[in-house]
């Protein structure tokens, strides 16, 4: 016999946090539930939204100042409001909220109708919103073994489940990584999230231009950059003889990771859930200005296993200076970067040599990257939502720690469409 039941997934305006929640959301639907998506205008309009997954769009303010964290706070509240009325109807099983503000509504309904709520936390630090709801939580579910700000007294109801990924980067898991030797072609992929990263494009070409010429002869570059760059970033490499494929927008990113023998670029949850589950080892730069510095964060398992190195951002370079004038102290700071920008170029060259000059470093780092992956992540999650998941007076007991059997009792639970 088969149980459908009514699930609501709750996910910030961002591709971060919006991409789990769309393979969380498929999931449920592929074990015949129910699911309603509830985000922001923002969120609504990223791609890869399930075709049977029902969207709700609520108000939802970002906090930032006295005015502007007292419109946030109305804001939620309206959203809050109507989640409730659309808990009346649609009476969810759960409350599943991925992060970002537009989630607090629909947690704060949950709340207030005594309905099971899960957080699932896709970085190494607990986010703002998850950080304000975890007191509450039924259950809390994170990417990472180590989350920085998460309370150990929530020990046990957490459950480590992975970040999910799509379909296609975990095929790649499962074939060999590109035949490599000391003479064939070195494919690096450069990528710097859903925009882009000006820092990627005024540093890597400039690192392998000055690579040694018997690495640099093998040279085949696939980089993203901003549409503002890609000129500039074009220019160097043929300035240069290297080979390079660019664009603003990769589509087919899947099968350009899966051809990669090295990546480099940000740290951002979906970035290194991606190259732990297809196993490929990186270079990473953490986004400076990322909120709680989560990004730096993100990178430690992957790096402590072997599987990818870290250079770090200096915050000089993320400064405009181009029409800024030329005061001594304008010109001052335009030394300072363009130091810092020599230390990036130089560090990354040292980072491409050592892990690049031998095959064998490659492959044992592509290894330890895949060691630290977690391909049955949605699969995890869908578990963990699941087990509050049981008909009224029928408690069905999870396997993991910290799940209480009471709650599979609960009142709030939506009656089961058999």
């Amino acid at each position: 016999m088969i149980i459908s039941r009514h699930y609501v997934l709750a996910a910030g305006g961002t591709g971060g946090h919006m991409m789990p929640a769309y393979a969380l959301g498929q999931e449920l639907l592929d074990r015949g539930h129910h699911v309603a998506l509830v985000t922001d205008g923002r969120g609504a309009k990223i791609p890869g939204k399930p075709e049977d997954m029902d969207l709700h769009i609520l108000p939802a303010g970002r906090m930032g100042g006295i005015r502007g964290s007292l419109a946030a706070l109305r804001a939620i509240w309206k959203g809050r409001s109507m989640a409730s009325q659309l808990y009346k109807s649609y009476q969810p099983t759960a409350v599943i909220g991925f992060g970002g503000y537009p989630a607090m509504p629909s947690l704060l309904a949950g709340f207030k109708h005594d309905i099971p709520t899960i957080i699932h936390e896709q970085n190494a630090v607990l986010g703002r919103v998850n950080r304000l709801s975890a007191r509450k939580v039924s259950a809390i579910a994170t990417a990472y073994p180590d989350v920085q700000r998460l309370k150990p007294k929530y020990a046990d109801k957490t459950h480590l489940v992975g970040n999910p990924v799509r379909d296609e980067i975990l095929q790649i898991r499962d074939a060999e990584y590109p035949a490599i030797s000391e003479e064939s072609i070195l494919r690096i992929l450069v990528t710097g999230g859903s925009q882009g990263a000006n820092i990627l494009s005024n540093v890597v070409p400039d690192a392998m231009a000055m690579l040694p010429i018997n690495l640099r002869s093998r040279l085949q570059i696939i980089q993203q950059c901003r549409a503002e760059d890609i000129e500039a970033v074009r220019a160097k490499y043929a300035h240069n003889e290297i080979p390079a494929e660019l664009a603003t927008y990769m589509p087919d990113l899947p099968e350009k990771l899966s051809l990669s023998h090295l990546v480099i670029g940000r740290a951002g949850a979906s970035t290194i859930a991606e190259l732990t589950a297809a196993g490929r080892p990186a270079i990473l730069i953490p986004l400076p200005s990322a909120m709680d510095d989560h990004q730096s964060y993100n990178v430690s398992e992957m790096v402590n296993a072997g599987g990818a190195s870290v250079i770090k951002q200096v915050a000089i370079l993320t400064q405009n200076f181009d029409n800024a004038g030329d005061s001594p102290k304008i010109n001052n700071k335009r030394i300072q970067q363009s130091k810092a920008h020599d230390k990036m170029r130089d560090l990354m060259v040292k980072q491409i040599q050592k892990m690049a000059l031998k095959p064998e470093t490659l492959i044992n780092a592509a290894q330890k990257a895949k060691s630290c992956g977690r391909p049955d992540a949605v699969h995890d999650l869908a578990d963990l939502v699941e087990g509050f998941g049981a008909a009224p007076n029928k408690p069905k007991k999870d396997k993991q720690k910290g799940i209480s059997e009471t709650l599979a009792g609960s009142p709030a639970f939506a009656k089961d469409i058999k």
